[in-house]
């Protein structure tokens, strides 16, 4: 086999189809859950028992995407994505996530979402969980590290003095959240580069679904209330922005929910007759009406365009198991769940509203991936991307406008898992290149490395006959093997899967173990 021995470079764009033609822009909201499965919402599975009535009503009201893929089974790959246009694998981080100490993965030059909108005229907020990295003033560097859990946080970081490389140096007017996951220390918040209250304690919580890991913890830090604070906060915004209506507005409510620990509030619990994990999501639910209301109430609903969607598929700590013995599937039909290359890790829910331009009741099989927000705001914004920008976005424009002239343009997706293992689909086949899950679920590298060991080398999958992912087809349609490993090669070595001049990607320190599978005979 001949490999290509190449790390990883990146990619470009210029690519934005016609601008919308409207006399006013229109304001954005885009809220990412965190770990919330395909089958989680009413609307997207038919057998699901968790009742999801707002998002079903938004859903029915705009339009709903029933092939929609986040770019990464993972969190922090995934909000790569979202915020630049690019493909997670083409940054520096080529397998996992962050923590809640690592460093900024996005460089400050990188065009983000909201630094595109924000050169539009648009006033851009951020409110959530970032888990990107940023960098924390460090009162003693020589001991720094670890997964963000340390009582040796007190003596390494200063919380005292201003973080850099924050949301705010990307784009963000206002940026008020916390570092990495609701279960990764510290656990303080930040507004605007600057901690909102100095940690005086450590906290953790080790119950079976409330469990985060030990940490520095500010008092105003409350891990039940972390979720309503998002939501309140990104309310009492869009109410002061209402008041100044001379420049529309990008607020992106990242939720650290219902992603571990899982803390619904206590007129929660039980409601969904399931367990914790239900309740979080109907109390998401809950709270996306509380959105609306308020969109509604400041006379803005018409032309606010709202997405929701997730950042990956649901975790088994939701508790799988129990969840299925009363009926409940978190990834529906679909094999895996987060963390893995199977449809569960990366197939998600995703809902557009725009009442002033997508016709009500809209549904799309089209597969899309996240990244091509990136596309869509610029588009939106009338900004023609560059080429190091967007490199693996495509406008949904034409798909929300149901488009006769303009066409959507993606033609193939890639997607990544945990380990950094790929797949890449186009039309209905998936070709997975590695023997296993990638991940979590059965069978990885992991636990069952003698199983995997057995399998072959790679998995084809035609989606449309077979959504669960069980017949591997790989050895009866070599053809198909061959152009999409092909194409793969094409979008990595190009540093980009959109039309325009190749870029690099980003290189790291060591030899990139997937190149082992992107090789041709």
């Amino acid at each position: 086999m001949k490999k290509l021995g190449l790390l990883l470079l990146l990619v470009s764009l210029s690519h934005c189809g016609r601008p919308i033609q409207t006399a006013e822009k229109p304001n954005i909201i885009f809220v990412l859950a965190d770990d919330l499965g395909y089958g989680d919402l009413s609307t997207f599975n038919e057998n699901g028992k968790i009742q999801t009535p707002h998002l079903d009503r938004m859903a029915q009201q705009g339009m709903k995407f029933t092939d929609a893929h986040t770019s990464s089974a993972v969190c922090t790959p995934t909000r790569y994505g979202i915020l630049t246009g690019r493909y997670n694998w083409r940054s520096p981080l080529k397998q996992g996530v962050l923590t809640g100490k690592s460093k900024a993965l996005i460089p400050n030059h990188r065009s983000t979402i909201a630094s595109v909108l924000k050169n539009a005229g648009y006033t851009t907020a951020f409110f959530g969980k970032w888990h990107l990295g940023w960098n924390w003033a460090l009162k003693d560097s020589t001991n720094f590290g670890g997964e963000g859990w340390d009582y040796e946080d007190f003596t390494t970081i200063d919380f005292s003095k201003p973080i850099t490389n924050t949301p705010n140096d990307l784009g963000f007017d206002y940026a008020y959240g916390h570092s990495g996951s609701l279960d990764m220390a510290p656990y303080v918040y930040v507004e605007n580069g600057r901690v909102t209250q100095l940690p005086d304690t450590v906290t953790e919580d080790r119950g079976k679904y409330t469990w985060w890991r030990k940490g520095p913890t500010a008092k105003d830090f409350i891990h039940e209330k972390v979720t309503p604070n998002f939501f309140e906060r990104a309310f009492r915004f869009i109410k002061e922005k209402n008041k100044n209506k001379t420049t529309p507005f990008f607020l992106y409510l990242a939720l650290p929910s219902p992603h571990t620990p899982i803390l619904p509030t206590s007129e929660w619990l039980g409601k969904s007759g399931l367990n914790p994990y239900g309740d979080f999501v109907q109390m998401i639910d809950a709270y996306m009406g509380q959105l609306e209301n308020v969109l509604k109430a400041a006379g803005i609903e018409d032309n606010t365009l709202v997405i929701f969607t997730s950042d990956n598929g649901a975790s088994p700590q939701a508790d799988f198991k129990l969840l299925a013995e009363k009926g409940h599937h978190p990834s529906g039909i679909f094999r895996g769940h987060k963390a893995d290359i199977y449809e569960g890790g990366h197939r998600v829910p995703f809902i557009a509203k725009w009442p002033a331009k997508i016709k009500a009741g809209q549904l799309t099989h089209t597969t899309i991936c996240t990244t091509d927000l990136f596309a869509t705001y610029a588009e939106i914004a009338k900004h023609s991307l560059l080429d190091n920008e967007g490199e693996d976005s495509f406008s949904l424009l034409p798909l929300f406008f149901q488009s006769t002239e303009n066409q959507y343009l993606r033609g193939a997706t890639v997607h990544h898992s945990i380990n950094g293992n790929f797949a890449l689909r186009k039309g209905d086949w998936k070709l997975i290149l590695s023997p296993g899950s990638g991940g979590w679920s059965f069978p990885n590298a992991q636990t069952a490395k003698a199983v995997l060991d057995t399998l072959p080398p790679l998995q084809l999958f035609h989606l449309a006959t077979d959504p669960e992912e069980k017949i591997n087809r790989f050895a009866a349609q070599p053809a198909v093997v061959k152009e999409l490993k092909a194409l793969l090669i094409d979008y990595i070595q190009k540093g980009r899967s959109t039309p325009g001049i190749p870029q690099q990607n980003d290189s790291i320190p060591f030899v990139w173990k997937q190149i082992d599978f992107i090789g041709e005979e």
